[in-house]
């Protein structure tokens, strides 16, 4: 059963304000995060030209990664002050970045508008899996690609991001995830099929090295036992 004290959304407006000054440990964990996930990615789709979807986009990491790769880009997220610090930071540096206000499960597009979708650091906090993922099938153009990354359902994940990441090392606000929320990667497989979608290859994704600031650097693993990043496609027909 899901616990009411946990899956705090709220942590991304409170840190709203210093999402891009690298002040708070969690928010840089974030950020760190992005090269390993960006690097993954950048196997599987070529960016340039791309019409993306950021959905769970905070305060804006991922959307000016990829589209200094060239896409164009368009990010969603619930959290309002976090998305006002994303188009800030967009503007401020002359990324022609749209960022919207809304959910996953009524995304306010029109079918068929994205070649991408990507989906990392959500999918564990939503309230309706399937009809995420029905929706993310729906503004998917055919063909279109949803790229993502999760956490994975077992007591090594809930040591690992809960005990270890939470309340011993701080790189997450206690109180961020749920567990009874991780989605195991057969579930996911399913939950995606079930929504039309070709579940495609996945890895794990995790702790590599440590930087100047002892903060973890991120990269691909061989398990996907705590953290796992993916691919599934639209099909071009039905």
């Amino acid at each position: 059963m899901t616990d009411p004290r946990r899956n705090k959304q709220d942590i991304y407006d409170d840190a709203a304000a210093q999402w891009w000054s690298d002040e708070i440990r969690w928010v840089r964990t974030l950020k760190n995060l992005v090269p390993a996930r960006l690097s993954w990615f950048d196997r599987q789709i070529d960016w340039q030209g791309k019409t993306v979807l950021d959905l769970g986009c905070a305060g804006g990491f991922m959307a000016e990664a990829m589209t200094q790769q060239g896409a164009r880009v368009t990010g969603i997220d619930p959290a309002e002050a976090a998305i006002a610090a994303a188009r800030a930071h967009a503007g401020q540096h002359g990324h022609d970045i749209s960022y919207d206000t809304g959910v996953g499960e009524e995304l306010p597009y029109q079918d068929a508008a994205f070649d991408a979708v990507v989906c990392v650091d959500v999918l564990e906090h939503v309230t309706d899996l399937d009809q995420v993922l029905r929706e993310v099938a729906r503004v998917l153009k055919p063909g279109g690609l949803f790229l993502f990354d999760t956490i994975n359902r077992n007591p090594i994940a809930r040591l690992a991001t809960i005990t270890v990441a939470e309340d011993i090392l701080g790189l997450l606000p206690k109180g961020t995830h749920d567990p009874a929320m991780f989605i195991k990667p057969a579930e996911l497989t399913a939950a995606m099929a079930r929504a039309g979608l070709r579940p495609g290859p996945m890895t794990g994704l995790g702790p590599r090295g440590i930087n100047r600031h002892l903060d973890f650097t991120f990269g691909t693993l061989p398990l996907k036992t705590v953290i796992y990043i993916g691919r599934a496609h639209k099909p071009e027909t039905t």
